[in-house]
């Protein structure tokens, strides 16, 4: 293999293979890897210092990265940070090479963002093992958020420990860069606050709040998920208003449009007095429609309409 020659560029992942970018400064390293991964039908592409190693990386995206921890200029750590530090990579697995076994060397390469690490001199056999491994669990994230994508879900992924955006949804950063004035790479303070009350609701048996933040009569409401085996949380968004909750009731019990609208502010806890003065009607005329609510609904009380309509409007 000459590695002096340019590698193939995998323009925006037309093939079908999976591709590793080898990253390291050392021809021999290179060669060893390239032929043991190209036997076995990887896609691979070498880079042998950090700038191309991250040009590589955002042109081709590839599906895991080895990459060797002491280069000169930038070293492998600068490099991972980079990569995690940009929202078109960090989803990327890296798995660093080095021949420094020492604890501090281990810490600096998982606090960079390295998800494994294989010590030199290289053992193809357990860089393919340790490559296999991680594609599959790439694999499977990859198929899950392409599938959230699909539906339209406004899903996040925030790491525990840092309050990192691991991940997101496009439909979950158009809600939070219309509700929070945050940077990609770190959940807002109200989300982190959010997930903080959820998890201990969770721990003492109460249903987390819905209700992550209001904008007047827009409302980010979050439900809350398990914690990952990754260490991250995982957080469903979805934006509710006035109109769109109306219309949900309307669709769900053939309501009338000022019966929906009755029943909303039932929801919102308001009393008949509070609804005619909110709706232009009397109190009486209120109540006539909250009659027919309850008709509709197989209901007698507002208690049970009103759950009935708040389950609806949750999409439960």
């Amino acid at each position: 293999m000459n590695v002096n020659r340019a590698p193939k560029e995998v323009p925006l992942r037309d093939n079908l293979s999976e591709i590793v970018l080898i990253v390291d400064d050392i021809p021999e390293n290179l060669s060893l890897l390239h032929d043991a991964l190209d036997e076995t039908g990887y896609t691979v592409l070498v880079a042998t210092n950090g700038e191309s190693a991250l040009q590589r990386a955002r042109l081709s995206l590839p599906d895991v990265i080895l990459l060797d921890a002491l280069m000169p200029g930038m070293d492998g750590f600068e490099v991972a940070r980079r990569l995690k530090a940009d929202f078109a990579t960090q989803h990327i697995p890296i798995v660093f090479m080095t021949g420094l076994t020492e604890t501090e060397h281990v810490v600096a390469a998982f606090a960079a963002g390295g998800a494994d690490y294989v010590t030199k001199p290289i053992r193809p056999p357990e860089v393919l093992a340790r490559i296999a491994a991680h594609m599959m669990n790439a694999r499977q994230m990859k198929q899950a958020r392409s599938a959230l994508d699909a539906f339209g879900q406004a899903t996040v992924a925030v790491r525990a420990v840092d309050g990192k955006l691991v991940w997101q949804t496009p439909l979950a950063r158009k809600l939070l860069k219309d509700y929070f004035a945050n940077p990609e790479e770190v959940a807002p303070e109200e989300l982190l606050a959010w997930i903080r009350d959820a998890n201990q609701a969770r721990r003492c048996n109460r249903e987390p709040r819905p209700l992550l933040v209001a904008q007047g009569n827009r409302r980010l409401l979050a439900s809350f998920h398990d914690q990952t085996g990754d260490e991250e949380w995982l957080v469903v968004l979805r934006e509710e208003n006035d109109a769109s909750a109306i219309e949900s009731l309307i669709a769900a019990f053939r309501l009338t449009q000022r019966e929906a609208e009755v029943l909303y502010w039932v929801v919102q806890g308001k009393t008949s007095n509070d609804i005619g003065d909110i709706l232009g009607n009397s109190p009486r005329t209120v109540n006539k429609h909250l009659e027919h609510v309850f008709e509709k609904l197989g209901v007698e009380t507002r208690t049970a309409a009103a759950n009935l309509a708040l389950g609806k409007m949750r999409g439960t």
